[in-house]
């Protein structure tokens, strides 16, 4: 079984494979306090009563993939697996790994790991040209050419922290559920905001999504556009560029850089 963790800046994503299937999958909030031993008990605590493996944190696993945009937790995350993982091989994504995708930007180290892994998983599964649209605390999009190369991308706001933003920035506004409004054409200031941020967003992903295709290919229709991030749910019926919604992309990408590198490790 092979473990995959994906570390976000808001939340945690872990993933258990079975070969090339995704068998169980859990979400955590992403806390940059805590400890290694912390997050072992919170990991144990997760599989430990999951059919495939043993009651022992550790039982079961043969492999570990880690990805972070959060330094800290990468850091404690690798003494986790040096502790309690010992035997088990691991791989995470830093400066050194090989993840077989060219990057074409001014400066590729800037470029964050699950970005670079959802290319990965986006061109695996799906081919090229694409674009990888992820809906995380920040909505990012990733652009991926012909060959697989990642061509760069773009950064947006998150759909949270615009709601947050704009909750606290209001006098008269306040944090909102995000849900679908009865209409576009709210009839309340709840319904109103819901409207602005929802149908707001799809319109920010077919605009962007619509102009990064143009210059990714001859033809727009040979791009694939891919969704991911946990809020994605939210958008997928407005918007009219997406082709495909892939919750699991970047725990795909995490088992993929898994194989090209364990070999090495």
């Amino acid at each position: 079984m092979l473990l995959t963790i994906d570390v976000g800046n808001t939340h945690t994503v872990l993933g258990l494979f079975d070969g090339d299937e995704i068998v169980e999958h859990w979400r955590i909030s992403t806390d940059p306090r805590r400890t290694a031993d912390e997050l072992a008990v919170l990991m144990q605590g997760l599989m430990g009563m999951h059919p495939l493996l043993g009651e022992e944190l550790g039982d079961g696993i043969d492999g570990i993939s880690i990805c972070s945009t959060v330094p800290s937790v990468l850091h404690e995350l690798r003494e986790v697996t040096r502790r309690y993982y010992g035997d088990v091989p691991s791989v995470l994504v830093e400066p050194g790994i090989k993840t077989g995708v060219p990057i074409l930007m001014d400066n590729p180290k800037e470029v964050g790991a699950d970005r670079i892994i959802n290319a990965l998983a986006g061109i695996h599964l799906y081919g090229g040209p694409c674009i990888v649209v992820d809906f995380g605390t920040a909505t990012t999009f990733d652009a991926v050419s012909a060959r697989g190369e990642y061509a760069g991308g773009a950064i947006a706001p998150g759909i949270e922290i615009s709601v947050d933003a704009l909750g606290a920035r209001g006098a008269q506004l306040r944090k909102i559920e995000l849900a679908r409004p009865r209409s576009v054409i709210g009839k309340n200031t709840v319904e109103a905001m819901q409207s602005g941020i929802l149908y707001g967003f799809a319109g920010q992903v077919d605009g962007l999504a619509t102009r990064m295709a143009a210059e990714l290919a001859d033809d727009p229709e040979d791009v694939t556009v891919i969704a991911t991030g946990g809020l994605a749910p939210l958008v997928l019926r407005e918007s009219t560029v997406i082709d495909v919604h892939e919750p699991w992309l970047t725990l795909v990408g995490l088992r993929l850089v898994y194989e090209r590198n364990i070999s090495t490790t």
